[in-house]
């Protein structure tokens, strides 16, 4: 049997949709299983025993008519029996269309029943969920391959080699990290400025962090970033900025998941960091956009290990009943309202609770 997962976007996208190679190894384990993401999403699949071959959907693919056509009927060559599509978007209609499988599988939409024959109804908004909206829509592509939803693997997995590992904390011992310190990733942009919490916020957010005399900090950023990334330290106090490791980044997302595997927390903008850490089991404390749906994103919340707080935890007025585009237009103004105070003691909480 030959299967194909589909699932285009953004890191954290990617991360997630692997539970589905997770649970279809386990339920058919001579299968083979292929993944298709975007170029720059391949390392969170790096060394997942449960994925044969990683496909890549290039942007030179995707803007050409004629090399989409190519790739796709390269992809019907494959034979592939099962295709589910976590994406649903025109291309990836296409090539499912064309795929010549036997299931094809995504969500709802009013025309998706001319390209899969398996449509399901994404959960609402305002559903119960149990692993978080993003989690328990994920499984429900499962549903009609009648896999026994009582064993379902809900969690993403990242796995580390043991010289990424070394790499590290030969990294560690440069930086004169101190052996005898809690260490505590900070998320400290969001992947675009609407899902970045205010910069002179986080500060008072890595204050706060600081507070616990015996943690070291380490600031996750792109290097394309470091004028944010400094300003948040310079707001710091100079006490607050001797346990900032500023320097200390990993070369490449391989070098970052090594890094993170070392850490004992992550806290910060919710994103693609957030989702890696929780992959190799680290508790995480999450800031989430006003705009973004909480019970989407924050995935496997127990208020223990894994926090996470929104504007509309603390200030429903200000978004209630307001549409979801207005929201996002505002977010700028809605995330200056959301003061690191109200939070204080969670972030105290969780850092006694997982430190």
């Amino acid at each position: 049997m030959k299967i194909l997962i589909i699932q285009q976007k953004r890191i954290g996208d990617v991360l997630l949709s692997s539970i589905l190679c997770n649970n279809l190894k386990k339920k058919y384990p001579e299968s083979t299983i292929d993944f298709m993401c975007y170029p720059n999403c391949t390392d969170v699949l790096i060394g997942n025993p449960n994925i044969d071959n990683v496909i890549t959907l290039t942007d030179k693919v995707r803007k050409s008519y004629l090399s989409l056509f190519k790739f796709i009927f390269k992809i019907r060559s494959h034979k592939y029996n099962i295709l589910i599509d976590v994406y649903g978007k025109l291309e990836t209609n296409l090539i499912t269309i064309f795929s010549g499988a036997d299931y094809k599988i995504s969500y709802y939409k009013w025309y998706s029943s001319l390209f899969y024959n398996h449509n399901m109804t994404r959960f609402d908004n305002n559903a119960e969920t149990k692993y978080g909206l993003a989690v328990d829509n994920r499984l429900l592509l499962l549903k009609p391959l009648n896999l026994d939803s009582n064993t379902l693997d809900a969690f993403p997995k990242l796995y580390v080699s043991e010289k990424e590992n070394q790499d590290a904390i030969a990294l560690f011992v440069k930086h004169k990290v101190r052996e005898n310190r809690k260490i505590v990733m900070i998320s400290l942009l969001g992947s675009e400025k609407s899902k970045t919490y205010p910069l002179e916020h986080m500060a008072k957010v890595v204050e706060y962090v600081a507070e616990n005399k015996d943690v070291t900090i380490l600031f996750n950023y792109f290097p394309n970033q470091i004028e944010d990334a400094q300003k948040v330290f310079d707001l710091c106090s100079k006490s607050t900025q001797e346990k900032i490791h500023f320097d200390l980044l990993g070369s490449n997302l391989r070098s970052f998941i090594a890094i993170m595997n070392q850490c004992d927390v992550i806290i910060g903008n919710d994103g693609g960091a957030i989702n890696m850490g929780k992959a190799l089991n680290k508790p995480s404390f999450i800031i989430f956009s006003p705009y973004v749906e909480k019970n989407d994103w924050a995935t496997f919340e127990d208020g223990l290990q894994n926090i996470s707080v929104h504007l509309n935890d603390f200030k429903p007025e200000l978004i209630n009943n307001i549409p979801h585009k207005e929201i996002k237009s505002n977010s700028a103004s809605l995330y200056q309202q959301f003061h690191p105070e109200l939070f204080k003691d969670q972030i105290k909480f969780f850092m006694a609770q997982n430190l």
